[in-house]
């Protein structure tokens, strides 16, 4: 009994150890897959806000998921614009409908969009010293692109969350400084 009840503690350690690293390898967001790049037709790729346009042969990694969402979740801020003609594209996904660059809105990465749940709801997004309340009213595709529905830009990163220029307004960032920081999110 002796040898047991000496030995029960390093086990009970041992197992701690393999479910927490298990448990953290669970929550890690690996790259899904590739796809190609094509060359987009003439005049079929908006730049605008410096959008990147896909490049022929170029392999862009894919993600089905993102990073946890916590109450503090880092990610990289871009500028996207939501009117028609804009470099979005297409009508946002959660609605159908264009949404003026005045109003602060945002598209997020396929993980935390996870299948339109946060559809029209708000996020809270801190940089630069100030907060601001967003509309979650598209997804930033990190699954596919290269193509016209992705008016032929690359896929999104797994960690995006694209903005209106009246988030990054409201978070007073200069306007040479605007395209991409770092920020943290949570929801509102």
């Amino acid at each position: 009994m002796k040898i047991f009840c000496s030995k029960a503690p390093f086990i009970l350690l041992i197992f701690l150890v393999i479910t927490n690293c298990l448990f953290s390898e669970a929550q890690k967001c690996r790259p899904s897959g590739r796809i190609i790049g094509k060359k987009p037709p003439p005049g079929q790729c908006n730049t605008e806000n410096d959008s990147d346009c896909c490049k022929e042969g170029k392999a862009y990694t894919t993600y089905e998921c993102s990073p946890p969402v916590t109450s503090h979740t880092k990610a990289t801020l871009t500028l996207n614009s939501f009117e028609k003609g804009g470099d979005g594209g297409s009508p946002s996904e959660c609605d159908n409908k264009y949404h003026s660059d005045d109003t602060p809105v945002v598209a997020l990465s396929t993980g935390w969009f996870n299948n339109k749940s946060r559809c029209l709801n708000n996020i809270t997004i801190s940089a630069n010293g100030r907060s601001v309340v967003a509309m979650v009213v598209d997804e930033c595709d990190s699954r596919k692109g290269c193509d016209e529905d992705h008016d032929y830009q690359p896929p999104c990163n797994n960690n995006i969350v694209d903005a209106s220029k009246a988030v990054w307004e409201a978070l007073g960032v200069p306007h040479d400084q605007w395209g991409d920081i770092e920020i943290t999110w949570s929801d509102a």
